[in-house]
């Protein structure tokens, strides 16, 4: 059996990609998941980050209680998929998840997410509902500037805001678009982005 998913791996991941590309400071950029893997690398490597720009993401994804009863089930079908064969993983996901999220997500994202293992999937969006830096972000020492999409019916804009007003001095940029526009929005976000970054790396030197 496969050890859990874990946001602080993927943290620990990137500063050790940093390592093995003879990086020793940088600037965690995350889109979404990315952006609280972003964070985590700051909490859990403060000393090889130089800023953080963070876009579409948040300090917590569980808040209301619908939201939280959706996390927690998405923590019961992780865990029925850590201990079922393949085959029966397989069905018991796309009958009873990725049919009715089809009904939500854009065809790209769908289709992304059917191209993936779906026990990681799972384990991932259970990861996404238990994070909250809301205890520790403020405290974030380094130049930050935040991308806010805000057409985002998956991130709610409000919550990105806040993710904004919790870090200090943080500078932010918005995008018109939903949670896709990274992609269906490309031509609008990715110059945001561009000047999210250069933003923050002038406030680093």
């Amino acid at each position: 059996m496969r050890q859990a998913f874990r946001l602080e791996d993927c943290a620990d991941d990137a500063a050790a990609v940093a390592d093995a590309l003879g990086v020793d400071t940088f600037i965690p950029v995350g889109y979404s998941m990315g952006g609280t893997i972003a964070q985590l690398v700051w909490r859990r490597h403060r000393d090889r980050v130089d800023g953080l720009v963070l876009g579409a993401t948040a300090p917590y994804f569980a808040g209301r209680r619908p939201e939280r009863l959706s996390f927690v089930g998405l923590t019961g079908l992780a865990t029925i998929a850590r201990y079922t064969p393949a085959q029966a993983r397989a069905w018991i996901t796309d009958q009873v998840y990725l049919q009715r999220k089809s009904q939500q997500w854009g065809p790209w994202a769908a289709e992304q997410v059917a191209a993936h293992d779906w026990r990681m999937i799972l384990e991932a969006g259970r990861a996404i509902g238990d994070f909250s830096s809301t205890d520790w972000i403020g405290d974030v020492d380094v130049p930050t500037s935040v991308v806010v999409t805000t057409a985002d019916d998956v991130v709610p804009p409000r919550r990105q805001v806040k993710l904004w007003r919790w870090i200090p001095d943080a500078d932010v940029f918005r995008v018109h678009g939903n949670h896709d526009a990274v992609v269906s929005e490309s031509d609008l976000f990715a110059p945001q982005l561009v000047r999210a970054i250069h933003a923050t790396r002038r406030r680093g030197r």
